[in-house]
């Protein structure tokens, strides 16, 4: 391998090599110290030198006792037979106090750079303990105090268990009564009334249907007269019936979803007012939930009738009666009715 180049001298830097400084003989104590003004002449100096006062003499220190070099605790004292109880260590020797040892000398530490401290935020505020959450209602299911022991219950107590009360849901089965109760209650004639269908029989009790052309004619303008007015309606029917006694009952209506039957039976009695010249009307009790009845009084050709109208979610019904009474007239339309309107079960 080579040796190294020699290095370049930096720019200002002499060319010769800097001698080693001299080897020291000895502790700078023990040499002869070198006068720096040696070989020069101070002759020529003229300086005016002040009388300085003597100094005070200096007082001597006073010379320090011998010490002696301690060498460790007194051993302890020989067991004895002494009973005496032991009042503490021997008291130390009067006189100055021991050399403690000389120290180990302690190994310089690296000092490396300072780092500054970094900013320490201020401490978070405690978090207060959580409180469990209670529940409305519920209670708690801890077991009952137990008596304390030796307890004897008096003469005569019999212990009778405590009987835990029943939590019904009473909001629950009162949601599900508004829920279902309602709806069930309002729709139930609804549909057991709509849909429904008309047809006139030939035969009901002893009314016969006549099918003259007079009659025909009168049952067509009845069956125009309630489509013009229930344009809503879905099938409409009209007939003339009659007995061998000479009573004569003409009915008309029709079929189709009505939701407020009392007002239309209130309507359809208002509308055959002026026809027949009706007295007030009167209300029918027909005991059917969901259908109401209306008869009044009048005159059709210089003859008593009575009119009466039956209305209920499914379907409209009149009839026009001679030579009965008001009551019988109502109970007639409700047979009349029933053979003609027939509900569609689904």
């Amino acid at each position: 391998m080579p040796p190294p180049l020699p290095r370049r001298p930096a720019w200002g830097e002499s060319a010769e090599p800097t001698p080693p400084p001299p080897v020291a003989v000895g502790p700078p104590e023990h040499q002869t110290p070198v006068d720096p003004w040696a070989g020069v002449d101070t002759g020529g100096w003229d300086l005016p030198s002040a009388e300085l006062p003597p100094l005070p003499p200096t007082m001597s220190y006073p010379t320090p006792p011998d010490t002696r070099q301690w060498s460790g605790p007194p051993a302890p004292p020989a067991p004895s037979r002494d009973t005496r109880q032991w009042s503490g260590p021997p008291a130390p020797p009067a006189g100055p106090y021991p050399v403690p040892p000389p120290a180990a000398p302690s190994t310089p530490r690296a000092i490396g750079p300072l780092v500054p401290a970094r900013p320490m935020s201020p401490p978070a505020p405690p978090t207060p303990p959580k409180v469990p959450k209670q529940r409305r209602g519920r209670r708690s299911t801890a077991p009952p105090p137990s008596p304390p022991p030796g307890w004897q219950a008096p003469k005569g107590y019999v212990p009778v268990p405590v009987r835990r009360r029943r939590r019904w849901p009473w909001l629950l089965l009162l949601t599900l009564a508004c829920c279902c109760g309602c709806p069930a209650y309002y729709g139930f004639p609804i549909s057991a009334q709509y849909p429904a269908r008309a047809a006139l029989p030939v035969q009901v009790d002893d009314l016969s249907l006549r099918q003259d052309s007079r009659s025909t004619e009168t049952a067509k303008k009845l069956e125009n007269e309630v489509r013009k007015e229930h344009w809503l309606a879905e099938d409409t029917f009209a007939g003339v019936y009659a007995t061998t006694s000479g009573k004569r009952v003409t009915v008309f209506g029709g079929t189709g979803f009505r939701l407020s039957p009392e007002s239309d039976a209130e309507a359809e009695i208002s509308r055959l007012t002026k026809q027949y010249a009706l007295d007030a009307p009167e209300s029918v009790d027909t005991g059917v939930r969901g259908r109401h009845e209306r008869c009044a009084v009048g005159s059709a050709d210089g003859s008593a009738v009575v009119v009466c109208t039956s209305v209920d979610h499914g379907s409209i019904a009149t009839g026009v009666f001679t030579r009965l009474s008001v009551a019988d007239s109502a109970d007639l339309l409700g047979t009349l009715r029933a053979q003609i309107v027939q509900p569609e079960r689904g």
